[in-house]
């Protein structure tokens, strides 16, 4: 079994900064992909960003030029740093991770159990 755990949600305030983490676990052979999703209350689930096994990254409008995805392959972990944050980001973010577990054929989708971001005004 896969496992991701996240942390560094919270609340701040408009055009401030959170750093999110999301570390996979368990019987991982190899890792693809790996992603944030956010669902506002209310909304339906949103891809934030991306990251593939290559680097190359993918982010909604709305999150362009004041988000980063990055990765550290060696942790198995995923980040994402959020700057000018406005209360319209205020959503519980989900880790997504595409692997290959070590036993299982083929690649899973994996997520994390969520963590509430608020950003006030």
């Amino acid at each position: 079994q896969v496992q991701l755990v996240e942390s560094g949600g919270g609340l701040v305030q408009a055009g401030g900064s959170l750093r999110l983490s999301c570390a996979a676990s368990g019987s991982i052979f190899s890792i693809n992909a790996m992603g944030w999703y956010r669902q506002a209350a209310g909304k339906q689930r949103e891809l934030v960003a991306a990251v593939a096994s290559g680097g190359s990254t993918d982010y909604a409008d709305s999150v362009k030029g004041r988000f980063t995805i990055s990765r550290d392959n060696a942790k198995n972990t995923v980040y994402l740093e959020m700057n000018s944050l406005k209360p319209e980001d205020t959503a519980v973010y989900y880790c997504n991770v595409h692997a290959r577990p070590r036993v299982l054929s083929g690649i899973r989708d994996y997520w994390g159990q969520g963590t509430q971001v608020t950003v006030s005004s």
